[in-house]
């Protein structure tokens, strides 16, 4: 998945801000064990990413596993500056983000969803270029 990323990325993290949202293994709960997310957050880092992370509840746990990346107080200050977004985990709040906020917030406008949260055309709609799992990247019109 993190090779995903990268791709998405044009090839490569190295000195990349990446926000991640989500790092519970899954919603609802505050606990990180044998989670993907992070594992995905560590190959991510492996790739030269600066990672800046978010999770509606696990953010003490994940302080513990993953000391060595930023914490947000919430998803857009995750995103803001990021040159791209993963997201890792399907917590509803990340389905209901303001598109437009985060939009404006990235430095680059690259979703990569690897829990399908959102609806290709929508996210091409809001302006983003969207990578999902098992679907065609959507890009927005020019």
């Amino acid at each position: 998945m993190a090779d995903r990323v990268a791709a998405a990325a044009g090839g490569s993290l190295q000195g990349k801000h990446v926000a991640a949202l989500g790092l519970t293994f899954k919603a609802n709960t505050d606990d990180l064990r044998e989670s993907p997310a992070v594992d995905v957050v560590r190959a991510l880092l492996g790739l030269g990413a600066r990672v800046h992370a978010y999770d509606p509840q696990g953010m003490d746990n994940a302080r513990r596993l993953l000391p060595d990346i930023e914490y947000a107080a919430d998803a857009y200050e995750a995103v803001d500056g990021a040159d791209l977004v993963v997201i890792l985990t399907e917590w509803p709040e990340f389905a209901t983000l303001d598109l437009g906020r985060v939009r404006e917030a990235l430095a680059n406008p690259v979703v990569v969803d690897l829990r399908n949260l959102y609806e290709p055309s929508e996210m091409a709609a809001a302006g983003f270029t969207y990578h999902s799992i098992g679907r065609p990247v959507a890009q927005p019109a020019p």
